[in-house]
Parts: C-alpha cells; structure tokens; sequence
C-alpha cells in the first residue's frame, strides 16, 4: 500500500508537474543580478581600500624598514650600500657573512602598487639622525615624480 503523500502527488496533472522549479531563463537572470551586485559592492571597496595603500606604503617606509635596517646594521656595522640594497636584508652581501644574522624581513617587499621599494645610502633627502638612508616607494604611478612616498616625506603630506 502506498502512502497517501505519494498517491497525492503522483496524480497531479503532467501541466503542474512540469511548471514547478525554475527555467535556464530564470536561473541565468539570477547568476547576473547576483554578479551586477557583486561588482558593484567590489568598486565600492576598493574605493576605500584605494585611500590605505598610501598610508601602508609610508608605514613601510618609515617603520617596518627602519626596523629591519637598524638591526642589519647593529650586526654588520653598516647599512648596506646602494648596490646591495633592501636584498642585502634577506641574504647576507659577499664579505658579511660572518656578522649578518638575518634575514631581517619575511620577504623582500614590493609596495602596495606591486613595484619594489626603491633604497639609496647615503642618502640624499633624508640625512637626518641615524637614519641617512632613503627608502622609498614610486606611488601609483610607478615614476619618479611628486607622488612618491619616501622616509623624507611627512605622514601629514
């Protein structure tokens, strides 16, 4: 004996049948309002993220660098030179191995517009203090122009 929920809908006319559920139609319609307001909700976002990448790219510049930069040269007795660069930071330059304990950084870091930073010692806009060197990032424009962000400029700028 079948049960009476079966029976039920087991009889119910082929027309309703078929028209329950959704069409192709329907579903795609859905799948575009749903990506429609997806990318609509991401450039909202990125708007706001847009604002920070300026501010990441001094903190960088103006803290996390200092840091790794002191440290490299309480080991080694120095910064290391033009040539050497940030890369010194993450494997010892030929002649310091004996005093270099680093790495000093994770990872050798790019700024927030995916260009790497740029490092100059001595330097020539920052020669204040123990900080004589320049670190600095291209900005969004990837040039040298204005809208650089370096360890000279003011967090106010």
């Amino acid at each position: 004996m079948q049960s009476p929920s079966f029976t039920r809908s087991y009889n119910l006319p082929r027309s309703i049948l078929a028209k329950s559920g959704f069409s192709l139609l329907e579903i795609l319609i859905a799948i575009a309002l749903v990506a429609l307001l997806a990318s609509v909700a991401l450039n909202q976002l990125t708007g706001v993220f847009g604002d920070n990448q300026k501010q990441a790219a001094q903190i960088f510049v103006t803290s996390s660098s200092e840091l790794a930069l002191t440290r490299y040269r309480l080991d080694v007795g120095n910064f290391p030179s033009t040539d050497q660069g940030l890369k010194a930071l993450m494997k010892a330059p030929t002649g310091k191995e004996a005093r270099w304990k680093g790495p000093y950084l994770k990872e050798l870091a790019i700024d927030p517009w995916g260009n790497p930073y740029k490092y100059k010692f001595p330097g020539t806009r920052n020669i204040s203090g123990s900080r004589s060197y320049d670190i600095w990032s291209l900005g969004e424009d990837g040039t040298e122009s204005n809208d650089d962000i370096g360890n000279w400029t003011n967090s106010s700028q």
